[in-house]
């Protein structure tokens, strides 16, 4: 698709922000990150209860640091990181050909033909988290037999495209489609072999419920440099050490914002208000009814490139993508009073 046709696509389809077709940038742009700088980050991250950090730039590691209770080798719960990997799946599951993006779910969960919002929801929505389902962070608890069936009959609560309502219920309803367009092969099966083993990432933490159904909205342990394989990714425009994980043509559908919230794409967020936007703490704004957030003009950093994307994990764990810099930065923790921005600007030496 070219870049005429694909604005008139987002135009028509309720999508905005979309990235430039590739990651091209101007020397200029391609700053250099300094050890130095890394370390006054590190300090400050420790200082907010972080365990690990670890900085790469142009394919190489310039920093990393474990805390006192932390080391290379330790895994860290990701969180809702976990949903950037399922991202990934997604995208390779349209790259075979099980689905477009903006088929209607209800074309592969029949259930939702006769509901006048449900039958009108999209796959593209689903990732984007604005299919106006319910949000229902009940859905991790582990005593639940059957989360897809759960998922698949929670509530409309909005018109699809119309609000962003962060929860599992989206990529769990998006698992249950996966299930029944693999036609008997599992989901598991099809995530590693599609993702997790070609970037080297091996006994993940599924969260399966008794029918054993994966819970894709959080539950993966990774060192940091594990995570960081993702990044790399997203660098390589959708290439791991030389193997195509996804096009980069379909890597570019999840950097796109919607108009309910311009910073969430397809599973990852992004920096795209940046550097004229209203800086937000996104895991405190999630916390709010989210009849009460209003997404638009928001940005995780004002001093970090719009380009920049990010998995997001509770606690603060999180994988900032900077393409224009060729960058990708892992923080893991446990809590505390953390600021992105802070953090971002430190790393960046842009702290004056």
């Amino acid at each position: 698709m070219n870049g005429s046709s694909w604005s008139r696509f987002a135009q028509r389809s309720g999508y905005s922000g979309l990235l430039l077709a590739t990651f091209a940038t101007s020397p200029a742009a391609l700053a250099e990150i300094k050890a130095s700088d890394c370390a006054n980050a590190a300090k400050y991250s420790e200082s907010r209860r972080g365990s690990a950090m670890l900085v790469m730039q142009n394919g190489r590691t310039i920093f990393e640091h474990y805390a006192n209770d932390g080391s290379a080798n330790r895994r860290w719960p990701i969180f809702s990181g976990t949903k950037s990997f399922w991202g990934i799946a997604a995208l390779a599951a349209v790259q075979e050909g099980l689905f477009r993006l903006d088929d209607p779910v209800s074309d592969t969960i029949t259930e939702w033909k006769s509901d006048p919002r449900k039958s009108q929801i999209t796959i593209r929505q689903l990732l984007s988290q604005i299919d106006g389902i319910e949000g229902a962070s009940h859905l991790q608890r582990p005593s639940i037999r059957d989360r897809n069936a759960m998922a698949i009959g929670l509530p409309s609560e909005a018109e699809p495209g119309s609000a962003f309502i962060y929860g599992p219920s989206h990529l769990q309803i998006f698992s249950e489609l996966l299930r029944r367009r693999l036609r008997g092969r599992s989901v598991i099966s099809y995530f590693e072999a599609h993702v997790s083993n070609r970037l080297g990432l091996r006994d993940l933490k599924y969260k399966k419920d008794a029918r054993g159904n994966p819970l894709p909205a959080t539950g993966f342990e990774l060192t940091a440099r594990e995570w960081a394989r993702l990044g790399e990714l997203v660098i390589g425009n959708g290439n791991y050490h030389r193997r195509q994980i996804v096009p980069s043509n379909l890597l570019r559908e999840a950097f796109v914002g919607s108009q309910a919230n311009p910073a969430y794409g397809l599973t990852l967020w992004l920096n795209q208000g940046a550097p004229n936007g209203r800086e937000a703490d996104m895991e405190r704004m999630l916390d709010l009814p989210w009849q009460n957030v209003q997404w638009p003009g928001v940005c995780i950093c004002k001093d970090a490139p719009a380009d920049m994307v990010v998995a997001l994990g509770s606690h603060y764990q999180r994988l900032f993508i900077i393409p224009s810099l060729k960058a990708v930065i892992v923080r893991q923790g446990s809590g505390g009073n953390f600021s992105d921005a802070r953090f971002l600007r430190l790393i960046l030496g842009r702290t004056s």
